[in-house]
């Protein structure tokens, strides 16, 4: 005699009973025994049973010996019954505090965190040792991600000067209009050869880009308009001062009845050459240039502009020459919405 055939019939209401004690244990595969249970107590098959559930027949198989040996207290998670949990609340932010550093600044000889460093480093911390599935658990439940680092060089200014600098900056900005608009100015390079970056793909599939193999190269130069998002942009196979300069007119002409136009930008040396300066009277001196403290991009707001256009366009592109690459460039960049409230993109269906 079967395991299935020892387990009673149950009418309606019984079984429905036993399903509402299986939710209540919020805990998902419990519930799935408590209803296969409930199914058999109902006189359907295994196979059936296992059918409507989406579940293997061995684990209706496995309920049922369960429940005919123990009862409804066989069919909770009997890990339960395992004492105080290993991974908890302390454990949790104890590991967030380690991922705040690096593995070096607690004598590790590696400079980026794996599942078993972190492991053996909580061990040195005095907590419990788990698993490396459970740290795995640990670092989705607390929200951590396997992300890219983002390299960074400090600026010289002391930090008092830095940010009265900024937020010079943000005053002027905050104090535009129609007659004296401010633009934040920067130039981004388009290579042929695609920028590799994280996309979805299946377990045991890894995406392949194809790429061109000699590389060729073509520099943007745009000034994002704060007031109302507007974006002006501009191009050319060389990065130098011509290219800067043919921005310079290109807002000469977009803001014909501006008194003055205030560009915030950084210290690339294109920026103060003899032909900007040249390309300055050109426009009656109408575009005063305001510059940032040296690297400190995160403070010029065109750079959002620059990321979305890397993301939507030029990572992981499959465009075999520069021509169809500039033109997908050029589409996004005239469909571009910027938001003040975050800086980031609308993304816009193709065409």
């Amino acid at each position: 005699m079967t395991a299935m055939s020892k387990i009673p019939r149950m009418n309606r209401v019984a079984r429905r009973l036993l399903v509402r004690r299986g939710r209540q244990s919020r805990d998902a595969a419990t519930v799935l025994r408590f209803q296969a249970v409930a199914g058999l107590a109902a006189g359907r098959g295994s196979v059936r049973v296992a059918q409507e559930l989406e579940l293997a027949r061995s684990t209706v198989v496995g309920a049922a010996a369960r429940f005919v040996e123990h009862g409804e207290a066989g069919l909770y998670d009997r890990r339960r019954f395992n004492g105080r949990r290993k991974a908890d609340f302390a454990f949790d932010q104890c590991v967030k505090r380690l991922l705040h550093r690096t593995p070096e600044h607690f004598g590790w000889n590696r400079p980026t965190w794996t599942r078993e460093v972190l492991c053996l480093q909580m061990k040195r911390e005095g907590k419990l040792g788990v698993a490396v599935c459970t740290m795995g658990r640990v670092l989705a439940r607390i929200g951590a991600r396997l992300g890219a680092p983002k390299p960074i060089v400090l600026c010289p200014w002391p930090r008092e000067a830095r940010e009265q600098r900024l937020a010079e900056l943000r005053k002027l900005e905050a104090s535009a209009n129609e007659m004296e608009p401010v633009l934040y100015e920067d130039e981004v390079d388009i290579h042929l050869n695609p920028r590799i970056g994280r996309d979805w793909m299946l377990r045991g599939y890894q995406r392949r880009v194809l790429t061109p193999g000699k590389n060729k190269k073509f520099y943007v130069a745009g000034a994002l308009d704060v007031r109302n998002g507007a974006l002006h942009s501009t191009g050319a196979s060389q990065k130098n001062a011509a290219l800067f300069c043919d921005l310079l007119h290109v807002l000469g002409a977009a803001y014909p009845s501006a008194r003055r136009i205030h560009l915030i930008l950084d210290n690339y040396s294109v920026h103060s050459a003899h032909a900007t300066r040249q390309a300055l009277d050109d426009v009656n001196s109408r575009i005063v240039l305001h510059f940032l403290p040296p690297y400190c991009p995160d403070a010029n707001r065109i750079e959002r502009v620059w990321q979305d256009l890397h993301a939507n366009v030029t990572r992981n592109h499959r465009c075999k020459n520069m021509n169809s690459l500039l033109g997908k460039c050029r589409s996004y960049l005239n469909a571009y919405a910027w938001r003040r409230s975050t800086g980031f993109a609308a993304i816009r269906p193709a065409a």
